[in-house]
């Protein structure tokens, strides 16, 4: 199981600096817009220049935020942070919206870190032992 948590987290990682990227272009791409909306003497730029530079601002932050969090995941992840585990399943979820990379890596984080033998390697304990001693103390027999 090591080698796929260690897997995990590189391609954690490689999809941050994609996020990053992506984030990055769309700001640059928001700035270029607003400096020729600004330009504009002609004074044709209206409400729908200023939209477009918002959407881009916002969608590019977003991004870069994603990326951001994907990526310092994926260093947790690697270095067995159980706060890393707890991010890497929370990020899965919307990463399956991502048709087809960010869903095959949804589907693979979860299927690696819900393993047992993933949650023993953050100091969890599997689950089969937490439900058996959850019904020994519910039947006082502890």
């Amino acid at each position: 199981m090591r080698l796929h948590i260690d897997a995990l987290g590189y391609l954690q990682m490689t999809w941050g600096a994609f996020g990053l990227m992506a984030g990055v272009s769309l700001g640059i791409l928001s700035a270029g817009t607003y400096a020729a909306s600004a330009g504009d003497v002609s004074g044709s730029g209206g409400s729908g220049d200023r939209t477009a530079v918002v959407i881009l601002a916002v969608v590019g932050g977003l991004l870069a935020l994603g990326g951001g969090l994907a990526a310092s995941t994926g260093w947790g992840l690697r270095r067995r942070l159980g706060r890393a585990r707890t991010a890497a399943l929370v990020l899965a979820v919307p990463n399956l919206l991502f048709v087809p990379f960010g869903t095959g890596l949804g589907v693979y984080t979860l299927w690696v870190l819900l393993n047992d033998d993933a949650r023993r390697a953050f100091g969890r304990s599997p689950r089969a032992v937490r439900a058996a001693g959850t019904g020994r103390k519910e039947r006082g027999l502890t």
